[in-house]
């Protein structure tokens, strides 16, 4: 469970740090929508993975954590449709933090996850059906 309200945790300060932003005037840039989508989709997620025991959550809080920390770094190195921003200020490096966080969380969850998958009964090929019985 702590690994999930850590998830929840770092989802939630993105969703908000995109959020303030938003407020702050980055809806008026071209990039503007998807922070509007990050703030939404934090919060969405967050709720997802505190209610949800399943790996799609984790995979979702990997993948927004990865996408929006990969999309800052864009930003700050070559530009992204139009917008060049620097690695500077409270709302970036906390932003950063919960996406390190998020992918932390989601990925630790996958693999844990994934050993708790019980064996197939005897007779039952899983997850390689096509492959050829012994």
């Amino acid at each position: 469970m702590g690994l999930r309200i850590a998830g929840a945790a770092g989802l939630l300060v993105s969703a908000a740090v995109h959020l303030f932003m938003w407020f702050d005037g980055v809806r008026d840039q071209s990039v503007g929508p998807m922070f509007m989508v990050n703030a939404v989709s934090g919060v969405v997620i967050a709720g997802l993975i505190l209610g949800w025991r399943h790996w799609i959550p984790a995979f979702l809080t990997l993948g927004f954590g990865a996408a929006t920390l990969g999309a800052f770094v864009i930003a700050s190195t070559v530009g992204l449709l139009g917008v060049h921003t620097r690695w500077e200020g409270f709302n970036v490096f906390t932003a950063a933090a919960s996406e390190i966080v998020c992918i932390v969380a989601g990925a630790a969850l996958l693999v844990r996850a994934r050993g708790a998958t019980p064996p197939a009964p005897h007779g039952v090929l899983r997850p390689n059906h096509w492959a050829p019985r012994p």
